[in-house]
């Protein structure tokens, strides 16, 4: 199989995760819950997962690295942390559903920072028309999961710190792939999955928060701290962690991010780019195809889109899967990047990239292309 959904999740993933994930079941029970071995390996390992993140994000303390069950879970921490019912949100016109949905929960007025793909300046150009002092919080993801929009998140940024207002971060495409520091940006949150582009397995996520940044709790239950009284601890990150670790999650994540960061970010970064351009300057010979790729790859990651002129995009993502290769079509559950690029009546055929891919998979994957429209 040659697999190009990784902006959904990357498959295929260094032998050590697996490994990791298998000794903490083998060794592990629930951190802060015991002074026994088990207990006590457990919470060094958290401990450790926490510190790795907190030094490949810039984050002073590691206790402000908060585990979540994905960045879904992560994104409705900050924005129900941030934004009151009936409040005020500020968001990019390539946001996923995972932002849009709790806005539309909350009912918060909602100004969309619509722009052009691959127009990183009329992005920022447009938060500054919108980002008003009554603004509760800003949202930008860094990459669009559709098109591989890297957005302008140092712009939109410095845009809040000038303006007084919160900023949360949406990485979930970029984590493990472009550098991001949670100090520099002065972001109130990033929000990132495990899942993605640090190799860890489904079902764990990160929540970076900023210092002194107010934060509410989704749920309420055992911490293993101060556990006579019945609120939720009011410092991080037992606030925001009730119940039971995802212990082999952690344990493969944290093999995940040691992946990355011996890889080198810009390493990995630029393996997927180089794959991606090649990939987009032989989908643009083809006839019929309409693709989503900037020029030279400009502010685009590893994810390109595309659409068939005469064909539906779920039949084409079907005709591939039969031939052994794993794209995703549709609309991505994010519906509001598709309107945002004119594409929502089509939905399109994403092809995403990690850092297993290799060049001779590309040339398979055109020539499948090839024979499908010719």
């Amino acid at each position: 199989m040659i697999y190009l959904d990784s902006a959904a999740t990357t498959f295929q993933k260094p032998p050590a995760v697996a490994a990791a994930m298998e000794r903490a079941l083998a060794t592990m029970s629930s951190p802060g819950r015991g002074g026994y071995s088990e207990a006590m390996e457990a919470a060094e390992t958290a401990f450790a997962c926490r510190s790795e993140l907190a030094e490949l994000f810039g984050v002073g303390n590691p206790e402000r690295v908060i585990f979540t069950m994905n960045a879904t879970h992560a994104l409705n921490l900050a924005i129900k942390s941030l934004v009151p019912p009936g409040g005020r949100a500020v968001i990019s016109g390539y946001e996923h559903n995972a932002v849009t949905r709790p806005l539309a929960a909350l009912r918060a007025q909602t100004a969309v920072a619509a722009a052009p793909l691959f127009q990183p300046e009329a992005v920022t150009e447009a938060y500054a028309r919108l980002v008003t002092p009554d603004t509760d919080a800003v949202i930008c993801n860094h990459v669009s999961n559709v098109f591989g929009f890297i957005q302008p998140v140092e712009a939109v940024a410095a845009l809040c710190r000038e303006r007084g207002v919160p900023l949360i971060v949406d990485a979930s495409q970029s984590a493990g792939m472009l550098p991001l520091d949670l100090e520099r940006l002065g972001a109130a949150f990033i929000a990132m999955p495990g899942h993605k582009g640090l190799y860890g397995p489904q079902g764990i996520g990160v929540l970076l928060c900023g210092e002194n940044v107010p934060v509410r709790p989704l749920l309420e239950g055992g911490t293993g701290s101060l556990s006579i009284q019945q609120e939720m601890p009011d410092f991080l990150p037992d606030r925001l962690e009730a119940g039971t670790h995802n212990m082999p999650g952690i344990a493969g994540l944290l093999a995940g991010v040691r992946y990355v960061r011996g890889r080198g970010l810009q390493s990995i970064c630029e393996g997927e780019r180089r794959l991606a351009l090649v990939m987009a300057e032989g989908l643009r010979e083809i006839p019929g195809l309409r693709v989503f790729a900037a020029p030279g790859l400009g502010h685009q990651a590893g994810v390109l889109s595309l659409v068939p002129e005469d064909r539906d995009v779920e039949e084409v993502g079907q005709a591939l899967a039969e031939r052994g290769i794993a794209v995703r079509s549709g609309i991505h559950c994010a519906p509001l990047a598709h309107r945002t690029a004119g594409t929502l009546e089509t939905g399109t055929v994403r092809l995403s990239f990690s850092d297993f891919n290799t060049p001779e998979e590309v040339f398979r994957c055109l020539k499948a292309i090839r024979r499908l429209f010719s």
